[in-house]
């Protein structure tokens, strides 16, 4: 499903459904304004909540409390960018996470690590309590609701959506039942009573349980059925079906499933300090997997992984239509280059090269003019990690000396210049150099220069000072013969001598 002619808030261009549920749609969408990747959440209080004053208060609350929960800092909540109303629906602008939610992360690991489990919950716990500090309860925390990037860091979606919707904390549902996931929700919460910390950790416990043994505790055909077990029955010990979860991992879950509140933990924080222990030691071992969320205890500060190689391929779509319009794609990204929007663009010219390539063939002219296209949008977005291997491979499939071979690598070896590998880039100009200075393989006269430049200004970046000013005073000579004194290049590569100390 597309929404390709819907425009929220004046601003954000609706793309993709990205899920659904009772209160309201999440879309991928394109800030037309700063060109970036975001998530819109619509809701539309009319569903939940019935016409008249009630909808209205509903929408005053959603912005208030929108503004409450976007002042919350912490680097486990997705950034909230905008709110507000459009129409009929309330909107709520949030940062585009890539990564799988929890719900499908554990589909993907069955069985779930138990250390994966800790580390999940030790991070929400560190979540938990820079939210309750505020202080705010998320009031629906649960799989769907959380977020393993490819760098293994948990985020938390939905903060204040439930609170919002769930107004003095009564029934507020046309249908007259609690707003909230009935697998996840705490006595108290079920029973319409006032919530508080203590039932963000109920459903933490719920959560955990899920992981460990791949069922919610409690279950059952109704919702009303699924509460009557959340406030009578005892939920049953996970150690009998696996038998390596420590001890004291099993004693502190049932703690968080107690009934009465005051019989749980008092905190995220004390969770956090009994999960503490059984955290992995910091490189213990190599991350095990795609999106292990044992990495940041692992090691801390990692780069980010490879996207390509850390997001496993989500599940396969329902079949598209036949035949997509690929000469419209090309089209629609032109004009959003010519309009400054690269994200957007990056992703249409991505999103149709497989079905480009399986009608005209992998390595046909549509198909390389189409990844060329896509390779040079990436860098011209800023997006050099992404752009590097693209080019490599259209590189590859040229002749050595071919003038767009030479070409697909001088663009890779900005790509390494620019990921901060100068050593690597410096290798990549200073192979290249003899074949541009080659006049047939090379029809640009003034690109050697540059390269010569760039050699210079790698070399000092790397410390080696003398080599730097030898390879700078020749390029200076060169050029002022063949551009003159006045170029913006002699200009620049004389100021950088001047620099260096070296021109009287």
């Amino acid at each position: 499903m597309t929404g390709t002619e819907r425009l929220i808030g004046e601003r954000y261009q609706l793309a993709t459904v990205l899920g659904q549920g009772g209160m309201g749609q999440v879309w991928t969408a394109y800030d037309r304004r700063l060109d970036r990747r975001v998530a819109v959440k619509l809701l539309r209080p009319d569903r939940v909540a019935g016409p008249g004053t009630v909808a209205e208060e509903l929408r005053r609350r959603f912005v208030r409390e929108c503004r409450v929960t976007a002042q919350v800092d912490h680097p486990g909540l997705v950034t909230v960018h905008d709110a507000g109303s459009d129409g009929d629906e309330l909107y709520l602008v949030m940062g585009y996470v890539e990564g799988s939610d929890l719900a499908d992360h554990l589909a993907a690991h069955d069985p779930y690590p138990w250390p994966w489990a800790v580390a999940v919950v030790a991070q929400l716990c560190a979540v938990l309590s820079a939210v309750h500090a505020v202080p705010i309860v998320h009031r629906d925390l649960k799989p769907r609701n959380v977020m393993v990037r490819p760098d293994g860091t948990v985020l938390v979606l939905d903060l204040g959506v439930a609170s919002v919707m769930d107004t003095d904390t009564t029934r507020l549902t046309s249908t007259g039942s609690p707003i909230g996931s009935p697998a996840y929700m705490a006595p108290e919460q079920a029973m319409g009573g006032a919530v508080g910390p203590y039932t963000d950790l109920y459903a933490l416990g719920v959560l955990l349980y899920e992981l460990l043994t791949g069922n919610v505790p409690f279950a059952g055909s109704t919702a009303l059925g699924v509460l009557h077990r959340h406030l009578y029955e005892p939920p049953a010990p996970v150690r009998p079906l696996r038998p390596e979860i420590p001890p004291e991992l099993e004693a502190l879950l049932l703690r968080l499933l107690a009934k009465d509140p005051q019989d749980r933990p008092g905190s995220a924080q004390e969770v956090y300090e009994a999960l503490e222990p059984l955290l992995p030691a910091r490189g213990s071992r190599s991350p095990a997997g795609p999106l292990d969320p044992t990495r940041p205890f692992l090691r801390p500060q990692a780069p980010w992984p490879d996207r390509a190689a850390a997001i496993p391929p989500r599940p396969a779509d329902p079949p598209a239509p036949p035949r997509p319009d690929i000469p419209g794609a090309v089209d629609e990204a032109r004009k959003l280059l010519d309009q400054g929007q690269l994200t957007r663009a990056v992703d249409i010219l991505g999103g149709i090269l497989p079905a480009a390539a399986a009608e005209h063939g992998e390595h046909s002219p549509v198909v390389r003019s189409l990844r060329k296209q896509y390779a040079a949008t990436l860098m011209d977005d800023g997006q050099f990690r992404r752009a590097l291997p693209e080019l490599r491979r259209l590189a590859d499939e040229f002749p050595a000396g071919d003038p767009q071979a030479l070409r697909l690598r001088y663009d890779a070896a900005q790509c390494l210049e620019q990921l901060g590998e100068p050593t690597a880039a410096l290798a990549e100009y200073r192979s290249l150099l003899p074949l541009f200075e080659n006049h047939y393989a090379n029809p640009d006269p003034g690109l050697p220069l540059e390269v010569r430049r760039r050699i210079a200004h790698l070399l000092l970046s790397l410390g080696d000072r003398p080599a730097a000013h030898d390879t700078l005073v020749r390029l200076l000579y060169d050029t002022d013969r063949v551009h003159g004194p006045g170029h913006p290049l002699a200009v620049d590569v004389r100021r950088t001598l001047q620099w260096l100390g070296q021109v009287r």
